[in-house]
């Protein structure tokens, strides 16, 4: 079985609101996600294979993966969803824009929502899901990397809003890095994980 790779989200240095040491140092404590994963992962198959599931070493080990592949996967939803480069949500994402003025009344309230949502006091993660059984969306906030999360729901949208996003830059100004985030929004990507739910769900 391969190990996890850590990815390279060097591309967005120089990204306007987030300065190079704010980004490397996230950057930083991504790998060590990437890594602590993969170490766990590791630990897992060997007291697998030794025949030690009843112990509190396997149980341990079982609910700590939970914790680093969440911080994997979750940072990388949440660098994949930045760019240099932003479009408008209307031509960007036009689809989604539809959906989210239908769910929410209009885009303006929606992003209303969610920078509400981020300006919160509390450590954790803002996220856009799309539930497919409801065909609905909504903002969601979760408050560890492995508890919160919503079963069968799509993440669109991942805001990471843990103090190390901002606190380099903003201090505890979160409003302000909500506002720099939303402005660096990859709308091609969020939209493309729309699509992609849709398509999955059978909706052309």
């Amino acid at each position: 079985m391969a190990d996890y790779a850590t990815k390279n989200f060097k591309t967005l240095l120089g990204l306007p609101g987030f300065s190079d040491a704010l980004l490397n140092n996230h950057f930083t404590l991504y790998d060590g996600y990437v890594k602590n994963a993969n170490k766990l992962a590791g630990e897992l198959r060997d007291l697998l294979k030794e025949g030690k599931t009843g112990t509190p070493a396997y149980a341990e080990r079982k609910r700590r993966f939970g914790w680093e592949f969440g911080g994997m996967r979750l940072h990388e939803y949440y660098f994949e969803n930045l760019t240099k480069s932003p479009k408008p949500l209307a031509s960007g994402a036009p689809r989604l824009a539809q959906a989210l003025a239908a769910d929410f009344g209009s885009v303006e309230a929606w992003e209303a929502d969610l920078k509400a949502m981020g300006a919160m006091r509390g450590i954790g993660w803002v996220i856009l899901y799309r539930d497919a059984r409801a065909e609905r969306l909504f903002n969601e906030w979760v408050n560890e990397h492995d508890a919160g999360h919503l079963p069968g729901c799509a993440p669109l949208l991942v805001m990471d809003v843990f103090e190390h996003a901002f606190m380099v830059d903003y201090g505890l100004k979160r409003a302000d890095y909500v506002a720099a985030f939303m402005k660096a929004v990859d709308w091609d990507t969020v939209s493309a994980r729309f699509e992609a739910s849709l398509q999955k769900a059978g909706v052309p």
